[in-house]
């Protein structure tokens, strides 16, 4: 409805001719094929086209992108350029939206002299920098770069004549919310406002409240409602198993005649799993979502747009901004968490007045979230359902699960049987250390190496005389070490066991021993640069220091009172006269 009662009359247009656009806009408008505007269409662009603010109520896919981008062509081309200044900004959420604007400015545009540039995360700011520095008359931005670009000093918004906010329920839902309030306050406060949103949440109407003026409220539709030629129905399974649901997907991707489809996942990672597990099995399906790159989120799209790609696997980012116009069926893999949701998504088919379905996938856990969704839309879909056999698809599941926990069970055995023997010694854990020693016979005469000899002998239970070994000559201090001395090394001998090493004699008798055994050290000579110092070079001896009482006294007293004096001492004395004073220096 329009509040204003000036515009009644003009509800009942809808050709694109009877709206006050000029004769460059129409032709653009004619050679896309459109001849018929939308509700939404045909009630808002002849009070953009007065100047007014606009607030636009619609369900997703009525042509809420032409009917700001027409007005706002005409209006900036009858008005003055300024230099390296935008005139008009339009704010999206979502990179796809923000392309999709891009896309339809240039369209309609068509031999017009306007400029405008694509502000989008995901690419380099080089070139879009290239443009703001030659000027552009449009900008179309997401939040994020738009913010970006003012702080880096590459743009100014004072001379902004009209602003436009697309799909501010989804920026409310993603965050924006701030910035979308900062990016307000940056521009000029006198503007034409052209806010546009399917549904009308208490934030929205605050900002709407606090940034537009006088708005004429516009709603094609009763906000967050279904289009009438979008068939609804539901798939309920019995289980939650996500191979469930992948076979209750597959099942209905392959019963319907899919020409084209979008398949809604409430995470990211979900959308990656149901397109590979596509893929296996023979569908033509690919992702996207937030985290993928700009380039290959556009390349996938553009292979959807061309009919390339039959299937495309999506979060609900995506969601919103898709424009594809021949998309026959959505399926909603998950329930949406949010009602709102629901409506964007399967708003992606049945556009611009054609037929589409929309399929949704329902689990035991999903009645929550399933009531939100019919309690907004109003209608209860149809139910469909599927010639699966359940059970089957559970112990499938169940033994992959079983398959899974059986290889845990038997790493953890290898890991608890590896463990056991981290921590203990080699004689426990090792085969050599458990046998006793065996001794290898050898021919008569032959004597057995000393160590092995007595390792034999104690193993045998006999006493071995212990062999001494020779000590090394003490090298006097100086004397450089021999080449021989230095290569040669004692051959390794192997330990004994601890056994054998508890019989070695006791430290005091070797203590004993060692002594004698040790050769005299030979006496030092002296050097041959100083000779001793004779008798009558002997220091003189000093006379002994007559202690001062200060210095008689206990040092910590001294510490603690560094300048406390004796009345008769005369003070303390004054450095450089030693302990005689100068006349005048003396008291009287």
């Amino acid at each position: 409805m329009l509040d204003d009662p000036a515009l009644v009359a003009i509800q009942g247009m809808t050709d694109f001719s009877d709206l006050g656009l000029s004769a460059p806009t129409l032709q653009a408008v004619a050679d896309t094929g459109y001849t018929v505007a939308t509700p939404i269409q045909a009630e808002a662009i002849p009070v953009a086209l007065a100047g007014r603010d606009v607030l636009g109520i619609a369900q997703t896919g009525t042509g809420k992108t032409a009917a700001f981008t027409l007005p706002m062509i005409d209006r900036l081309v009858a008005g003055r350029s300024k230099a390296r200044m935008p005139r008009s900004l339009v704010i999206a959420p979502t990179r796809e939206l923000a392309d999709q604007v891009a896309a339809s400015f240039d369209k309609y545009s068509k031999g017009q002299k306007l400029t405008w540039a694509l502000l989008i995360g995901g690419v380099s700011f080089g070139d879009q920098e290239m443009k703001l520095d030659r000027g552009v008359d449009v900008l179309i931005a997401t939040p994020g770069r738009l913010l970006d670009h003012f702080e880096r000093g590459k743009l100014l918004m004072t001379g902004v004549q009209i602003m436009v906010v697309d799909e501010a329920d989804r920026m409310l839902d993603m965050g924006f919310i701030p910035d979308l309030e900062r990016i307000f306050k940056l521009t000029p406060a006198k503007k034409q406002t052209l806010f546009f949103s399917a549904t009308m949440p208490p934030e929205i109407t605050r900002l709407t409240k606090q940034f537009l003026n006088d708005p004429v409220r516009i709603e094609a539709s009763r906000p967050a409602t279904t289009a009438e030629n979008i068939s609804q129905h539901i798939v309920r399974i019995p289980t939650a198993d996500p191979a469930a649901k992948r076979t209750a997907l597959r099942a209905l991707v392959g019963a319907a005649n899919v020409r084209n489809g979008i398949v809604f996942c409430n995470r990211k990672s979900e959308v990656d799993i149901v397109a590979k597990s596509l893929r296996t099995h023979g569908f033509d399906a690919l992702a996207i979502h937030g985290d993928l790159d700009q380039a290959t989120r556009m390349k996938t799209l553009e292979a959807f747009r061309k009919g390339d790609l039959k299937l495309l696997c999506a979060s609900d980012v995506a969601a919103r901004g898709l424009d594809i116009p021949d998309v026959s069926h959505v399926f909603n893999y998950d329930v949406p968490h949010h009602a709102d949701d629901y409506v964007h998504r399967i708003g992606r088919t049945g556009r611009a007045g054609k037929l589409g379905d929309a399929f949704m996938i329902v689990t035991p856990a999903d009645s929550r979230n399933l009531d939100k969704v019919l309690k907004l839309t109003g209608k209860i879909p149809d139910e469909v359902k599927l010639d699966i056999d359940w059970s089957e698809v559970k112990v499938e599941g169940k033994r992959r699960e079983e398959r899974r926990g059986g290889e845990r069970s038997a790493g953890g055995a290898r890991d608890r049987d590896r463990g056991r023997s981290r921590g203990r010694p080699a004689s426990e854990t090792s085969v050599v250390g458990m046998e006793p020693a065996k001794v290898t016979p050898r021919a008569e005469g032959e004597e057995a190496p000393a160590p092995l000899a007595r390792v034999a002998a104690e193993a045998a239970g006999e006493d071995a005389p212990r062999e001494r070994r020779p000590r090394r000559e003490r090298r006097p201090r100086g004397e450089p070490r021999s080449a021989a001395e230095a290569t040669a090394r004692p051959e390794a001998v192997e330990r004994p066991a601890p056994e054998a090493r508890a019989e070695r004699a006791p430290r005091a008798e070797r203590a004993e021993r060692v002594p004698s055994e040790r050769e005299p050290r030979p006496e030092r000579e002296p050097r041959p640069d100083r000779a001793p110092r004779s008798e009558a070079q002997a220091r003189p001896e000093r006379e002994p220091r007559q202690e001062t009482r200060s210095e008689r006294e206990p040092r910590r007293d001294r510490d603690r009172e560094p300048r406390r004096h004796r009345e008769d001492d005369g003070g303390p004395n004054v450095v450089g006269f030693g302990s005689d004073l100068p006349a005048f220096m003396r008291p009287k």
